[in-house]
């Protein structure tokens, strides 16, 4: 039997432990994610999203539980050996990306993540092509922009830069941290698409968070809906297929 790509196995996080001012955030999470899903995740502001990204991640240590990454116990492990199998795209488009540095140069550096660092030369001339035919997926003329500095990007620019660098190595697991929510509708609806069109074509294991209650029906094959810091619905493919936004919606009503 395979193992799952990422389990978590009763994971609860505590915030100002043993003042009057603690408070638990994850309250015994138990989550099985396959080879291949994309879980759209919903849930109002404080319900843990964020910190279940940072648990996966590693930058936040779970008090209590377990983790397994293919069936290897990773809850002890730090969030830049995690790099190694998983990547990241979080809200500001300014985050993730180097902005002195070129379009082309940003996704050699990402081409090379995971990887210890050597004295190599860096051979970008011989990867331009593969890198501007990335760069086109987006459908927003990234691909003309490749020796522009990152930071004079328009924001969907980077923010689609920041999704082909994280997912340029195919991770283990990608999470997307409402990569989209600082971007006009317009623009977010293009990086949706795209994105959608990646995981799919690539066969990539995600998780995304979106505020938007009509795109996390719309995208993935699973849906949770995180309450309270507690998964109050996991929804498959074909229950996901019968709900409409007012059901969802009529979680954050209770």
């Amino acid at each position: 039997m395979t193992e799952p790509m990422l389990e978590l196995k009763n994971v609860k996080t505590i915030v100002n432990p043993g003042t009057a001012n603690e408070t638990t955030i994850l309250k015994g999470i138990n989550l099985t994610i396959n080879d291949g899903d994309f879980i759209t995740i919903v849930g109002t502001n404080g319900a843990g999203k964020s910190t279940l990204f940072n648990v996966i991640g590693g930058n936040l240590k779970a008090d209590t539980g377990q983790i397994f990454h293919a069936g290897a116990d990773i809850a002890k492990t730090t969030e830049e050996q995690r790099t190694t199998f998983l990547a990241r795209v979080f809200q500001d488009p300014k985050l993730g990306t180097a902005p002195r540095m070129t379009v082309a140069e940003n996704m050699l550096l990402a081409s090379k993540r995971g990887e210890k660092r050597h004295l190599m030369p860096r051979r970008l001339k011989q990867r331009m092509a593969e890198f501007t035919k990335l760069a086109a997926q987006m459908n927003n003329g990234l691909e003309n922009r490749m020796t522009t500095p990152t930071g004079a990007l328009s924001g969907g620019q980077r923010q689609a830069l920041s999704f082909l660098m994280a997912t340029l190595k195919r991770p283990d697991i990608l999470l997307l941290d409402e990569h989209t929510a600082a971007l006009d509708p317009h623009t977010a609806r293009n990086l949706l698409h795209a994105t959608n069109q990646r995981i799919t074509e690539d066969h990539l294991t995600a998780l995304m968070i979106t505020h938007h209650m009509e795109d996390a029906l719309k995208y993935g094959n699973r849906l949770i809906v995180l309450k309270d810091g507690q998964i109050k619905a996991d929804y498959n493919a074909a229950e996901k297929a019968q709900l409409t936004v007012d059901d969802l919606y009529a979680y954050f009503e209770m």
